[in-house]
């Protein structure tokens, strides 16, 4: 337990800098990637032009089919020879929330496909715009529909966050794995384990509480 107690505030300043990561990603990458599906809706749903609707399925196609962690090192050490250049945070926001801003684009494109276009119809009729159709109509009951799948990509977003190592921020992951390494125990590593099942359950508890708010949607 001493020995406990001497690595545990090298522990939390971790913890501190993976919520971080995690927090600031939500907040930019949620929003992006409800935009993002908007354009991303089929006809004739859709209210961007064709090239307009390409460039977004190139996008989310470039950054769902390559690795988090190679746009990670892309984006902090490949972007600086064009004159590009991010400090360490930065990049590492940068690149979280453009990727997961392309996941999450894609679970909303899922959840618009699976309202009705009758809603949308139903809302001309009451003379709303198509954007208030969206916000007041379609929006609200794509929530519920994809709130499991975005759940699930913000426990992993919680894991993921590990990967910020390789650009040198000192997350939980690497606050670990600097007093195994000095202190020549597996110690250290069993209590991140520990902190992250602790993060992903109070994450599982609370999306069990957000959907149970939304299911007066059924």
């Amino acid at each position: 337990m001493t020995y406990i107690f001497q690595i545990l505030p090298a522990l939390l300043s971790g913890v501190k800098m993976t919520l971080g990561i995690f927090a600031i990603t939500l907040v930019g990458a949620i929003p992006l990637g409800l935009i993002l599906s908007v354009g991303l809706i089929p006809k004739p749903k859709s209210i961007l032009g064709k090239a307009g609707k390409g460039l977004l399925e190139g996008y989310v196609w470039v950054f769902r089919g390559t690795p988090l962690l190679l746009q990670l090192m892309f984006i902090f050490y490949g972007l600086p020879i064009i004159g590009i250049v991010f400090d360490r945070f930065s990049a590492a926001l940068v690149a979280f929330i453009l990727n997961y801003a392309a996941y999450f684009a894609e679970i909303f494109r899922g959840g618009f496909g699976a309202v009705d276009e009758g809603q949308f119809e139903a809302s001309t009729v009451l003379n709303m715009t198509r954007w208030q159709a969206l916000r007041y109509v379609v929006i609200p009951q794509v929530v519920k529909i994809v709130l499991p799948s975005i759940g699930n990509e913000v426990i992993n977003l919680v894991k993921d966050s590990s990967l910020v190592y390789v650009i040198g921020l000192g997350d939980l992951l690497r606050a670990g794995n600097i007093a195994s390494a000095r202190d020549v125990t597996l110690l250290p590593l069993v209590l991140v384990g520990v902190i992250y099942l602790l993060l992903t359950l109070i994450l599982t508890f609370l999306q069990k509480r957000i959907e149970a708010a939304f299911s007066y949607y059924r």
